[in-house]
């Protein structure tokens, strides 16, 4: 048997050799699926199934703690916009209140000005 099984070609060689000399390979499908899975991560295999398979399983919890991470990272600013959207509605209807007022006041103000000017001209 070969030392060292780095890539599915190492890994088909060695198949080989063992149907030559009546075995099989034992893990052979999984160890193929791993080494598939390694290479479309970019990683270089370890050379043992064991080896490989330890890669694998850390490589795939790192994914999902990055997923989870990122899901509540999306959770939060979620919670911050919905949090941020009603203090934007009463600032904003803070300010329509100020302007009316202020447009109130100085159609009052104008209202009155005129009426006491209509009054001194008659």
């Amino acid at each position: 048997m070969a030392d060292r099984v780095n890539s599915i070609e190492d890994l088909e060689q060695l198949k080989a050799a063992a149907a030559a000399q009546g075995t099989s390979v034992p893990n052979y499908n999984e160890w193929s699926q791993i080494l598939n899975d390694l290479e479309e991560a970019g990683v270089q295999s370890t050379g043992s199934f064991s080896g490989d398979k330890a890669l694998r399983d850390e490589i795939q919890q790192t994914v999902e703690q990055y997923i989870e991470q990122t899901k509540v990272e999306q959770t939060q600013q979620q919670q911050q916009m919905q949090e941020e959207q009603p203090r934007k509605i009463s600032e904003t209807d803070n300010e329509q209140a100020l302007k009316a007022t202020v447009a109130n006041a100085v159609s009052s103000n104008i209202m009155a000005d005129y009426m006491k000017y209509y009054h001194m001209l008659m």
